[in-house]
């Protein structure tokens, strides 16, 4: 029988290590650091300088303001535990900020926090935990670790499934989960602010932030419009009428109804696009549906001939049956065991055992 269990669950398991915490600024990872404390563990802080703090302004909503920042900090203050700022920002800069936009730019839909998490967060804390001495690193997200009998590290979904984060988290590499600690996992958001408010922390009642971190306003078309990334092209129908035209691919995602810039009468949904020829190609919701889906960068740590294997192909969308799988390396072939609505190339394609994530990849095409 394949079980998963919390390798850190003992109450004393953690007393006496040294833990690094990724701090935001924000009210989760600053109670992450509160829970490790009182858990016995030494606390140091670590903020990540992801970009250029003029990118956002200094009041802005994003969690890599000076504003935020400064929150951190005095979090930290308030525990009484160090707090360290490490610049990231080049790395974050080619791995996250020029992929955003090239996907963009080639008509994919790009997920920014999976592609940091995979390859900036994690790899840096880890990193900054082996220069700053400590044993193990932790953040604010809202998910649980796993251990197999055979000593494998997963990633679990979250106890509150409103907040559950694990499908950002599915590509963090295994190295780094073995070091690493999600203090929130078992918690609902409520128990989180009340126990900010009871702790004093000067961060209790700060709204979350919810926007991509270099686009707290959420203006994608001007990001891409300044990089260059934005070209003119044509609207059409699915058998290659002009209905009108558009600024740029990027604007678009697969299953979007609203701003395409034109009045048809009836509902009109983004079913394809074609970066080749520029072409949006918009038609009703039935053409939305698909059978499978392609991936790439595909990881998977169970038999694919599982039959209890689910499928997550954006956050927040219902999971579904996974009907057959196909591994040929890192590619994968997925079939649904019914039709999904709206599969978007350069979205994550996640996989489920019962709440564990046992593999996943980026969707490069559907089928269906």
């Amino acid at each position: 029988m394949w079980t998963i269990d919390d390798p850190w669950a003992a109450a004393d398991a953690l007393r006496g290590r040294s833990v690094l915490v990724a701090m935001s600024g924000g009210v989760d990872s600053s109670v992450a650091a509160l829970l490790l404390q009182r858990r016995g563990a030494r606390i140091i802080g670590l903020t990540m300088k992801n970009f250029c703090f003029s990118q956002v302004g200094a009041d802005a909503r994003s969690c890599c303001s000076t504003t935020h920042l400064l929150d951190a900090r005095g979090v930290c203050d308030r525990l009484g535990v160090a707090h360290h700022v490490v610049d990231t920002s080049a790395l974050f800069g080619r791995a996250v900020m020029d992929r955003f936009v090239d996907e963009y730019r080639h008509g994919r839909t790009p997920n920014p926090c999976v592609d940091c998490n995979q390859t900036v967060r994690f790899p840096r804390l880890l990193e900054a935990a082996r220069e700053l001495g400590a044993d193990l690193v932790a953040t604010g997200h809202y998910a649980r670790l796993g251990r197999d009998a055979g000593g494998r590290y997963y990633v679990r979904r979250a106890r509150a499934a409103a907040k559950d984060q694990s499908y950002f988290l599915h590509g963090v590499p295994e190295r780094c989960l073995e070091k690493t600690l999600f203090p929130l996992g078992e918690l609902e958001k409520s128990a989180v602010r009340a126990l900010a408010v009871e702790a004093g922390l000067p961060v209790a009642e700060k709204p979350e932030s919810q926007e991509i971190c270099f686009l707290p306003d959420g203006d994608r078309a001007s990001f891409l419009d300044e990089r260059g990334a934005l070209e003119p092209g044509q609207v059409v129908d699915p058998e290659g009428r002009t209905l009108g035209v558009h600024a740029g691919v990027g604007l678009f995602t697969i299953g979007q109804r609203r701003g395409l810039g034109l009045a048809a009468g009836r509902p009109l949904f983004v079913q394809r696009i074609e970066p080749a020829s520029r072409n949006v190609v918009l038609g009703d919701e039935e053409g939305l549906l698909s059978g499978g889906l392609e991936a790439d960068s595909f990881w998977l740590r169970v038999e694919p001939q599982r039959t209890d294997l689910t499928v997550q192909v954006r956050y927040r969308h219902p999971v579904t049956g996974v009907a057959a799988l196909e591994v040929d390396g890192d590619r994968a072939r997925l079939r649904f065991a019914r039709a999904e609505r709206a599969v978007a190339p350069g979205q994550a394609a996640v996989l489920y055992a019962g709440d564990t994530v046992v593999g996943g990849g980026r969707i490069v095409a559907t089928f269906p």
